[in-house]
């Protein structure tokens, strides 16, 4: 039963259709409550409060068309329907087994008032801790979108958290923090923290077939949609009757309310692949530190890193260790020569003459491990495109069950060509990196992907809208700033940076950060501004179900302590609480095994030292835990050699008792918990 108001009944309505309705909806604890309305213009508004607080002001609502006037005014509400859900569903895989999904809903059908009576509908959900969105257009042949009119008026003043978008590095950027009236025009998901110390997120969930959507600040804190252009104008083109994704926006009274919420997967449609029990979590090695810090080189000779007796002596470490996966770049045909936003070059299915890929593969198979495949695009969705079918079918065959795919490219440098003439990168077109097009063929890879039985972990992708759920086999990405930047300059994403990810991009999705480098060294040995025990917090801070040790295996065999934590922790996790933290500054989650009672707990902290109390009554009454811990010692800071001390330590705790940690500048903390028996 939903908390439903209308301004007139629903059969009146239905009898007058030009009659302007306005619908109100609220969460199942009666808090946030939305509307959906027209204004003195006959503009679609909606809005949002909370405890009577208003959170969005009447915020337009509608589009602008291509060779069309804008779905704009003079509209009014001619429909209502409400309905409510209180459900749970279990992941295959995630940050958590099960997912709650409660929430009430109205849709209003917006008619223009004239002879074109143009229509869309809006359905808006409201759930305890957010609210979603989204336009549902009837068939009207071809709709083309120049941009969407949707606006975001966040009413309390605060602070915010973004990236710009349309930069040349897509989402590879260090965040700013800034007053909300000091955003440009930015990437979502962006955080906010309002006056009152309630934080707010926005996004979009199930981005399919449609452009991805930034935020322009118009004035004020008034934010609009911006979709990602495209070569033809229309920024969106649809045939039929269709749906747009949802616009999110997830409300909490704290970080710890922000981070722990599934608005974007709820959002989703359920898994379509049906049994996904070959989508397996897991740990992982590879040889890709050794090109990102410019030991080794992707392109063929003296110093090429994708060798079968290298990848080998890789896989003999993976299986001492317990990894399930080695992680091979560089080993196919097209590295030489210009390939950056290029890619032309690249096969798919053809090794360089010093890889054998098969007979990898095999041995891999016979010590128990799994080969990771490898496709860089250079950003030519074309070249990859044309080869796709028999790359994946080849995966499949070898027994390569995850691949992580590339599109190095900047951001308006995807290639889309014609393959309908001889040579179909000629007069090629460039289209933007998350235009509709490219949403398209991210999709594509991974439904060929699952129909060869492949997990799919791209890297500079389309940015996660929960998708995972739909189709589970999408099991990570990156799609900001990660792990190589420490390669390439001293202190590069600072002391700042992953805790920011935690509040921000982290919100969208599991991130493939690769983190592990425990010799806390990059290109030319420039340091990382992280000390060894942050290394290790952040298997706990960063999630994702495919979790790297990214060091050389030297570098891991050199920390035997440290690399026995890595071996330990999860992948996959049955709970995840942020049991301590802020935007920013540090972030400290409670984890428990999915395969086990082990509890994990830990994280990571910016250039402030500080000591954090942790509260162990997520624990299980009545249970007595070994604590093993790895944690800064007393002397450690990111800026000198004494990034490198780590303390251990280990005790017994029950639920209910309270230990307090130093978390040293640029530091962290890991602690694994097991019932003592």
């Amino acid at each position: 039963m939903t908390f439903l108001r209308c301004a007139v009944l629903l059969s009146v309505a239905l009898w007058f259709p030009s009659v302007a309705l306005a619908g109100t909806v609220s969460s199942p604890d009666g808090r946030i409550t939305a509307t959906l309305e027209t204004d003195g213009e006959g503009k679609p508004v909606w809005s949002v409060s909370r405890d009577g607080a208003m959170l969005v002001a009447p915020s337009t609502l509608g589009f602008n068309l291509q060779d069309e006037d804008p779905m704009r005014r003079n509209f009014a509400i001619v429909a209502e329907d409400e309905a409510s859900a209180d459900s749970t569903w279990e992941q295959p895989w995630g940050e958590r087994r099960f997912v709650t999904d409660r929430h009430n809903e109205i849709s209003a059908t917006f008619r223009q008032q004239d002879e074109l009576a143009r229509e869309f509908t809006v359905r808006l959900r409201v759930f305890d801790n957010g609210v979603g969105f989204r336009y549902e257009l009837p068939d009207r042949g071809e709709t083309r979108i120049a941009d969407e009119l949707t606006e975001f008026n966040i009413a309390p003043e605060g602070e915010a958290w973004w990236i710009h978008s349309g930069d040349w590095n897509r989402y590879e950027q260090l965040y700013h923090n800034t007053p909300i009236d000091s955003v440009s025009v930015a990437h979502t998901p962006i955080t906010f923290r309002l006056g009152d110390g309630t934080h707010l997120s926005l996004h979009e969930a199930a981005l399919v077939d449609y452009s991805g959507m930034s935020l322009q600040r118009m004035e004020g804190q008034r934010f609009r949609s911006a979709l990602a252009p495209a070569s033809r104008g229309a920024k969106v083109v649809r045939q039929g009757a269709f749906t747009t994704p949802w616009r999110t926006l997830r409300i909490a009274e704290d970080a710890a309310g922000l981070v722990e919420n599934d608005l974007e997967l709820n959002l989703n449609e359920p898994n379509v692949l049906g049994d996904v029990s070959w989508v397996e979590p897991g740990k992982y090695i590879g040889i890709w530190w050794g090109m990102i810090s410019n030991r080794w080189t992707w392109a063929q000779g003296d110093r090429h890193g994708a060798t079968t007796e290298r990848t080998k002596q890789y896989i003999d470490f993976a299986a001492d260790n317990g990894f399930r996966g080695v992680l091979v770049e560089g080993w196919d045909y097209g590295w030489d020569g210009t390939w950056f936003g290029n890619g032309r070059d690249f096969s798919f299915t053809r090794a360089y003459p010093d890889f054998d890929l098969q007979e990898v593969a095999e041995y891999a198979r016979t010590r128990g491990v799994r080969l990771i495949g490898h496709h860089e695009t250079g950003g030519n969705i074309a070249n990859y495109e044309a080869q796709l079918e028999d790359a994946m079918a080849l995966y499949g065959q070898l027994g390569i069950d995850w691949v992580k795919t590339g599109y190095v490219a900047d951001a308006g440098s995807i290639i889309s060509c014609n393959a309908d003439i001889a040579d179909p990168c000629e007069g090629q077109v460039m289209e933007w990196h998350d235009g509709q097009r490219q949403v398209q063929h991210h999709l594509r890879v991974v439904q060929v992907a699952a129909a060869n039985r492949v997990a799919v972990n791209p890297h500079e992708p389309v940015k996660d809208t929960g998708l995972r759920r739909t189709y589970p086999n999408w099991v990570s990405r990156e799609g900001a700033r990660g792990q190589e930047y420490n390669a390439w300059g001293a202190f590069n994403n600072g002391t700042d940076h992953e805790p920011t990810l935690v509040y921000t991009r982290m919100l969208s999705g599991p991130m493939d950060y690769t983190p592990g480098i425990l010799s806390l060294k990059g290109d030319n040995d420039v340091p990382l501004a992280s000390t060894r025990a942050k290394q290790l917090g952040l298997y706990l801070a960063i999630y994702s179900p495919i979790q790297m040790a990214a060091d050389f295996i030297e570098s891991l065999e050199q920390y035997p302590r440290e690399l026995e934590f890595i071996r330990a922790v999860p992948a996959e996790w049955a709970e995840s609480r942020l049991i301590a933290g802020e935007v920013g500054d540090y972030a400290i989650f409670a984890r428990k095994d999915r395969n086990s009672n082990d509890w994990y707990a830990g994280g990571i902290n910016d250039a402030t030292a500080r000591d954090v109390v942790i509260d162990f009554s997520f624990l299980e009454n009545g249970v007595t835990y070994r604590a093993s811990v790895w944690k800064d010692a007393a002397d450690a800071t990111y800026l000198t050699d004494a990034r490198h001390n780590i303390a251990y330590d280990s005790f017994d705790v029950r639920a209910g008792e309270e230990h307090s940690f130093h978390l040293a500048p640029g530091g962290g903390l890991a602690i694994r918990l097991q019932p003592v028996q």
